[in-house]
């Protein structure tokens, strides 16, 4: 049985960072479709949701006075971080593949044309870069198969993560 206030306080965080999640892929999507393979924003957003694991395992810790065992962090952020998933991948599914599917070929593009800038940069053979476009061409990062096989890879991320996390918040034994 989950301790009310992990569960209460996982679910909360959870779907206020999956609403700034959204959010944020709202505002990217409004602004400038460059901005989805900009490296600074990805930085950014990782930065961002690690100060809410941060906030969220610190007020849970304080809300159980101090005793915060290595499972119980990791399930308040498991807990979050699925749910804040979860959100955030429904959200893309609905903005990329029902409000306007036309971006999924606009960010394509965007992303081929950086990738081989990339490779370019870094003298990346002519067959090598062939080869990337070939399999860029064929994929689709933005389909709903897709998106939710990248929730997998977020939740499987989010929860090594989340065993980090755990061990920096768990309480201290008493032994």
């Amino acid at each position: 049985m989950i301790n009310e206030i992990i569960k209460r306080n996982g679910i909360t965080f959870g779907v206020l960072v999956g609403i700034l999640s959204s959010l944020i892929t709202a505002s990217i999507y409004a602004i400038d479709l460059n901005f989805f393979v900009s490296w600074w924003v990805g930085v950014l957003s990782i930065m961002i949701y690690l100060v809410l694991g941060i906030v969220l395992l610190s007020k849970t810790k304080k809300e159980l006075k101090g005793v915060f065992p290595f499972k119980e962090a990791f399930t308040t952020y498991f807990i979050c971080a699925v749910i804040a998933i979860l959100i955030g991948t429904a959200f893309n599914i609905l903005l990329f593949n029902v409000i306007d599917p036309s971006a999924q070929d606009t960010l394509k593009e965007i992303t081929l044309k950086n990738t081989i800038a990339m490779m370019e940069k870094f003298n990346s053979p002519p067959a090598a870069i062939n080869d990337v476009i070939s399999k860029m061409k064929d994929s689709n990062p933005f389909s709903t198969i897709e998106l939710l096989k990248g929730s997998v890879s977020s939740i499987v991320f989010s929860s090594i993560f989340g065993l980090i996390m755990a061990a920096f918040f768990k309480s201290k034994s008493q032994e």
